[in-house]
């Protein structure tokens, strides 16, 4: 078998910031055509290449290949069995894994799409995901879906949604020596601030898996003049919500935390928001993962492009080595155990299949 931390080492070395991504995508591309048993096709830097066997069922594999901009670290250090790197955990050790997994199982129970796509660490609306779902939905068509973010070797199932609001309260200026005349915007803030505290944060569990939601503030901003009371104050909130609820019940669920705060002139405004996905762990292929591995489940706090597959039907887990606490910092690094011990895992499903 390849030497995967090798491997791993050869695409940190090849630059792909967001936006960035030609070159690895390029060379994804020169590897994977190479492959007898693949259909490879290229959409932007977006890179899809698939068995057509047949099959029953459709696992789709997908990793993206950008990286958060340099931060000293743009080249691969290997240290014994530990590669240091921007994007050695996130995640060029997955695409690593997906890659060679790709080149070296000819004859899989399932057929299977390796997804390898940019733009995930940038605005939604570059996310290569998000532009095959709009120009070549067909190359996403699948039963379900496996992603490659760094979880450690733990299946972190579904993920949680979240939204975020921002709460604009209402004052009326005046005079700070004779602030009786008008109504501090800023000093709203405090009952609104004290709604959250007591926000109910709920731990459901879904499929053996716990869900902490939490909701939490995130951005203040109020003020005029330091000798006038402020007539206007915003605070920002963010909601981590679980995979129960959808976005609108999320939302329901905060404005009615907060409405003893507010009064009539008070608005609250839906600034953006990102639904949740179910853990998926009832479909054939990802319970065998799980069972066949004998891995540990988690339920996924944050949210990743999981929800993108969940919200068309597709169930979908994130699942692959390196370090999640480690992502974007400049000490990221991986080992190499944990690339061979997610190989090993994906190898053995694709070979034998659901149970």
């Amino acid at each position: 078998m390849t030497d995967l931390l090798a491997l791993t080492g050869e695409l940190v070395d090849i630059p792909s910031v967001s936006h960035d991504e030609a070159a690895i995508t390029d060379h994804l591309a020169a590897l994977l055509s190479e492959v007898p048993w693949l259909v490879v096709e290229r959409h932007q830097h977006n890179l899809v290449a698939r068995t057509d066997l047949g099959r029953s069922q459709r696992l789709i594999l997908a990793g993206h290949t950008d990286t958060v901009p340099v931060n000293g670290n743009h080249r691969a250090v290997v240290e014994g069995d530990i590669l240091r790197g921007l994007g050695a955990s996130d995640m060029k050790s997955g695409v690593a894994v997906l890659l060679e997994l790709a080149r070296t199982v000819a004859e899989p129970a399932c057929d299977v799409s390796y997804v390898f796509y940019a733009a995930e660490e940038v605005e939604a609306a570059h996310n290569g995901l998000e532009v095959l779902f709009r120009d070549r939905p067909d190359l996403l068509a699948g039963d379900a879906a496996i992603l490659g973010e760094p979880t450690d070797g733990t299946v972190e199932a579904g993920c949680q949604g979240t939204l975020r609001l921002a709460v604009h309260l209402a004052g009326r200026r005046a005079h700070t020596a004779r602030p009786w005349m008008g109504v501090n915007a800023i000093h709203r803030l405090g009952p609104v601030l004290d709604a959250v505290e007591r926000f109910d944060a709920r731990r459901p569990v879904l499929d053996g898996c716990e869900y902490r939601e939490a909701l939490q503030a995130v951005r203040v901003e109020g003020g005029v003049a330091g000798n006038v009371v402020p007539d206007a104050a915003t605070i920002v909130l963010n909601h981590r919500f679980a995979p129960d609820r959808d976005t609108g019940a999320a939302e329901r669920a905060v404005r009615e935390a907060l409405a003893p705060a507010l009064g009539d002139d008070d608005v609250v405004e839906l600034l953006d928001a990102a639904p949740s996905a179910a853990p998926g762990l009832d479909h054939p292929l990802l319970g065998a993962l799980v069972r066949r591995g004998g891995l540990t489940v988690r339920a996924k706090l944050g949210w990743t492009d999981v929800a993108r597959f969940a919200a068309r039907g597709v169930p979908a887990v994130n699942f692959g080595p390196g370090d999640p606490t480690l992502a974007h910092t400049q000490e990221e690094w991986v080992g190499r155990a944990p690339i061979e011990a997610t190989y090993a895992a994906l190898a053995d499903l694709l070979t034998s299949g659901a149970d």
